[in-house]
């Protein structure tokens, strides 16, 4: 079995008539693109279904959670994807250095996606937007005691913040956006101080950091907007709803640049064989109809503006986000990432 056949996945046309615009684009009979994916197939499998329905264009997809860049470095100029879906703007920037995706220029793109959200020379486009919130106890937290990220260095929050690591792509981002903004020197007294804020050492996911607050470990923790929502709403884990009934989110700078947001995105592979086809596929992803199932499966932010919200994102107050070009700030991870390291973040408290 050849690579391409192992990499063949049909999507069945699933009945999302709400999804599919009026006016359909006309089918591009035996059209097919080939994407490798990092997204969840249950959020993915829908856009794309819904996107077969409205182009005829058939869509082969691998889904992977690592390895992608390792493959399309490997496959070189015969790339067996002719796209790329990531989870976040570090995976896309490592693409873009290992020179292995193509610019693409397309009104569409550029008419959808705001400019922050793109890379300049068209090497990769942002499809969804997530902020990193600030999570406080409902209950031992006062509205308002909290409104930034600079404020998390502050003596008050001692020994009352958790995180996930600090060399995880989340808050690598989050610290490259502060050298962005304050400089290095300022970056690196304010991630010491966070560190020594910490009423652990750094461990678990988003998620498990709303279950420390609970459980009274610490009282402010750090999570991405969408992991917040897919708790209030887990229905097979009942116990993640109290972990987001237990806090109140703070969206971090709104009085000043916003708060920093990092985006799932998409880009077409340098050795495309269906590059027409693969750029109608960003175009399509950028569009109303997906970009209103990523904000309702996903409760993640649509790019493209004046695409509605999910009612209970809605809920959490208006969004004002970090205006600096994710393209500068992904310039500095690597920064960030040897700042974490020289700072010990990850020994915790007093490191």
């Amino acid at each position: 079995m050849t690579l391409r056949q192992s990499l063949h996945r049909s999507l069945r046309a699933a009945p999302l008539a709400a999804l599919v615009g009026a006016a359909a684009l006309a089918p591009a009979q035996g059209a097919e693109v080939n994407l490798y994916s990092l997204r969840q197939p249950e959020l993915i499998d829908p856009i794309l279904a819904a996107f077969t329905r409205n182009t005829g264009i058939k869509v082969n997809v691998v889904f992977a959670e690592q390895g992608v860049l390792e493959r399309l470095r490997a496959e070189g100029a015969n790339a067996q994807a002719d796209a790329v879906l990531t989870v976040d703007i570090g995976t896309i920037q490592d693409m873009v250095e290992a020179d292995v995706l193509q610019p693409v220029s397309s009104p569409v793109l550029a008419a959808n996606i705001p400019a922050a959200y793109r890379h300049p020379d068209g090497l990769w486009y942002g499809l969804t937007t997530r902020a990193r919130l600030l999570l406080v106890s409902k209950d031992r937290v006062q509205p308002g005691a909290i409104r930034s990220y600079e404020d998390l260095a502050k003596p008050e929050w001692k020994g009352r913040i958790c995180t996930r690591s600090g060399k995880h792509q989340y808050n690598v981002s989050l610290l490259a956006s502060m050298i962005a903004h304050k400089g290095e020197a300022e970056a690196k007294r304010w991630i010491g101080a966070v560190r020594d804020n910490l009423a652990r050492k750094p461990q678990g996911n988003d998620r498990g950091q709303a279950k420390a607050i609970v459980e009274g470990v610490c009282d402010v923790a750090i999570t991405n907007t969408y992991y917040l929502a897919l708790m209030a709403t887990n229905e097979k884990q009942p116990e993640e709803k109290a972990w987001a009934a237990a806090v109140r989110p703070v969206f971090a700078n709104a009085d000043d640049r916003g708060t920093h947001v990092n985006i799932s995105g998409a880009a077409v592979t340098k050795g495309a064989k269906n590059r027409a086809e693969a750029v109608r596929l960003l175009e399509y992803l950028s569009g109303d109809a997906a970009q209103q199932l990523y904000a309702t499966k996903n409760y993640e932010y649509p790019v493209k503006p004046g695409v509605a919200l999910d009612p209970l994102v809605a809920s959490w107050g208006t969004l004002k986000a970090d205006a600096l070009s994710l393209a500068e700030i992904v310039k500095l991870r690597a920064r960030a990432t040897r700042m974490m390291d020289e700072v010990n973040y990850d020994q915790g408290p007093g490191a």
